[in-house]
């Protein structure tokens, strides 16, 4: 049996590893976008490590595009087997995967309007993109699901049987196990996908996976602790107050529309209801984070008990007076030349795609302003280069002067920090075989590493992306 790194490998996006066994079945774990700003990202995603047509069965953890954004790419490029998933992963993969075509074909009519326009007067030849699949592809993609509940054994393959445990990351997040009989020989092969975080809100405490003979292991926050809930809250309050009250300004929160919205908006509510909030306008800015919302309230198993005591007091946890969720793009443009201090909340989390990109753009000269990163960006996104301290950045071909203030709360991430992680994975020192860290930056995965075998983890290794392991 070997497994072959095709994704997040020393990199955060792009997730995807394929198990091929003995006999030549390929099952492959996720398949996510590589998500930049840069050609090589572009190139990346319209190339696999692997021929399409062979691949047995997909896997998919959960449905953040870094982990399923490929998908539909992979079935037009001729995947003809099931995808095994969560019941809430396929309810959110039927949005989120549409919005992703949506966000490629306008990329592309951008991108193909703006190398028409520079080489208007050129003899250069100009390479036109496609989207990388469109709105028509994703019902074929959508109809080759089956679902499991959590906790729960199914075939997937004569020789091997799947089970999904809650990873309480996002909604139908899960970690994954599977059974495999070669030789008569039963070997477990785990993948946590991303591991969440205990005592966080809306969702069940991550569950750790049952000790398996190989684990793959995110590792995304692997060299750093978070804050704690008392201080995210009270520092997110302040951050409001100092923006919308004190400066007159806009709070911009670029977040991802499925998980950390919800998560930011339920806090929101809370403060409302405690009346701690101040009497200014929320909107969350995203289509998809509204359908999604939706999707929230069709899944209930996934909710933790103090979402349930909550609601017994507030039936809707995703609703307050001076909130509005906004769907037209019309009303999203009319935000830009808003006077009044409001906060904003529009996806994408790194600030690449979607809304939010055209909201810093609009508002990240001016010094009243606040734009609040509130999870991992990419170091090349725009997220990751405000994140950096950069005095400038390039937004829709302008160069902007970085004049908001810019600050960030990784405590709101949905990845577990590096103790967070460890708890997660302890039960497996005495008994994993090897232990591959992936869905991380290369020098965060070294320190994530060396923390790891302080506390007793022998045999970790760190793939390269391409790399073959055997395991046997």
């Amino acid at each position: 049996m070997q497994i072959k790194f095709c994704g997040a490998a020393r990199h955060v996006t792009g997730s995807c590893h394929l198990l091929i066994l003995d006999d030549g079945t390929k099952i492959l774990l996720d398949c996510g976008l590589f998500q930049g700003e840069d050609a090589e990202d572009y190139e990346r995603n319209l190339n696999w490590h692997f021929d399409p047509r062979e691949i047995d069965v997909l896997i998919l953890s959960h449905a953040h595009i870094d982990h399923t954004g490929r998908v539909p790419k992979l079935v037009k490029d001729g995947f003809n087997g099931k995808i095994y998933s969560t019941h809430a992963t396929r309810s959110l993969c039927a949005i989120m995967l549409l919005d992703s075509a949506m966000i490629q074909e306008k990329d592309a009519e951008y991108y193909n309007a703006r190398q028409i326009k520079k080489h208007k007067n050129s003899k250069t030849k100009i390479k036109l993109r496609t989207p990388m699949y469109t709105q028509r592809d994703i019902t074929p993609v959508m109809n080759k699901f089956t679902t499991y509940s959590y906790d729960a054994w199914g075939h997937i393959h004569k020789d091997v049987k799947i089970k999904f445990v809650d990873a309480g990351h996002i909604l139908g997040s899960a970690g994954v196990v599977l059974s495999i009989m070669e030789g008569g020989e039963e070997k477990l092969v785990g993948f946590t996908a991303d591991i969440g975080r205990p005592d966080r809100p809306i969702l069940r405490d991550p569950k750790p996976l049952p000790v398996v003979d190989y684990l793959l292991c995110e590792s995304t926050y692997g060299d750093r602790d978070h804050e704690t809930n008392p201080e995210q809250s009270e520092r997110f309050l302040e951050i409001i107050k100092d923006t919308c009250i004190l400066r007159k300004g806009k709070l911009i929160i670029p977040a991802f529309s499925v998980g950390r919205t919800q998560e930011i908006v339920y806090m929101l509510d809370k403060m409302a209801t405690e009346q701690m909030l101040p009497k200014i306008k929320v909107y969350v800015d995203s289509p998809l984070a509204v359908n999604a919302t939706e999707v929230f309230g069709a899944h209930p198993e996934c909710f933790d008990n103090d979402l349930n005591q909550y609601m017994l007091i507030d039936e809707n946890p995703f609703g307050f007076k001076g909130l509005s969720y906004i769907r037209e793009v019309e009303q999203s443009k009319r935000l830009n030349t808003l006077e009044e201090p409001c906060i904003i909340i529009s996806s994408s989390g790194m600030g690449n795609a979607g809304r939010v990109k055209h909201h810093i753009a609009n508002n990240v000269e001016d010094e009243r302003n606040t734009i609040l990163l509130v999870g991992y960006c990419s170091p090349n996104t725009p997220g990751g280069i405000l994140k950096s301290g950069a005095p400038t950045i390039k937004l829709f071909g302008e160069e902007k002067i970085i004049r908001a203030e810019i600050a960030s709360m990784d405590s709101f991430s949905a990845h577990g920090d590096r103790k967070e992680m460890f708890n997660h994975i302890k039960n497996q020192i005495d008994g994993v075989k090897k232990l591959f860290l992936v869905h991380g930056e290369y020098e965060t995965q070294q320190h994530f590493k060396r923390y790891l075998e302080d506390r007793g983890f022998k045999n970790i290794e760190i793939p390269a992306e391409n790399q073959t392991v055997d395991l046997n």
